[in-house]
């Protein structure tokens, strides 16, 4: 790369739920591409506080679409072109999960034997890092407790 060509950031829809997998995909394929000659992607990030979509940075857009085309649950680059990296500052910020959470938050579980439920936060335990959630889901409103790190927010709860 030299002195002129500075690199952008793109985003790239996928589908919600698969972003890990997209980014694991483009990595490999933009691996290729650089071992070929061509080129590849410089980074690839997956912000955790926005679903169905994973953020690339690249030379020029036609490096992206090169890497993105054919990717299974790849949907397209976002219309707007390249992004300003103040855009995406706030995302790559990362804030300790335990202070987002309160009890009636409504959050989603993201691993464990009940990932993709959503739950209903009851008590917060920082010195153990874990969260009581109820499922709403169940019949049966049963508490149980889980890592604080496998919970995602869907609604803020009490202050």
């Amino acid at each position: 790369m030299t002195e002129e060509q500075t690199t952008k950031i793109w985003g790239v829809r996928t589908t919600v739920g698969q972003e890990d997998m997209v980014a694991t995909l483009l990595a490999e394929r933009s691996k290729r591409k650089i071992e070929e000659g061509e080129q590849g992607l410089l980074a690839i990030i997956v912000p955790p506080q926005v679903r169905g979509y994973v953020l690339v940075e690249a030379i020029d857009e036609v490096t992206v679409r090169r890497v993105i085309n054919g990717v299974p649950h790849v949907k397209g680059l976002i219309g707007r072109g390249a992004m300003d990296v103040k855009e995406i500052e706030p995302m790559l910020e990362s804030k300790p999960i335990l202070d987002e959470l309160k009890p009636g938050s409504v959050v989603r579980l993201i691993a464990g034997p009940f990932k993709g439920s959503k739950a209903k936060i009851l008590r917060v335990d920082p010195q153990k890092e874990e969260v009581t959630v109820e499922l709403l889901e169940t019949a049966v409103k049963i508490p149980i407790t889980v890592e604080a790190e496998n919970v995602r927010i869907v609604t803020e709860g009490e202050q």
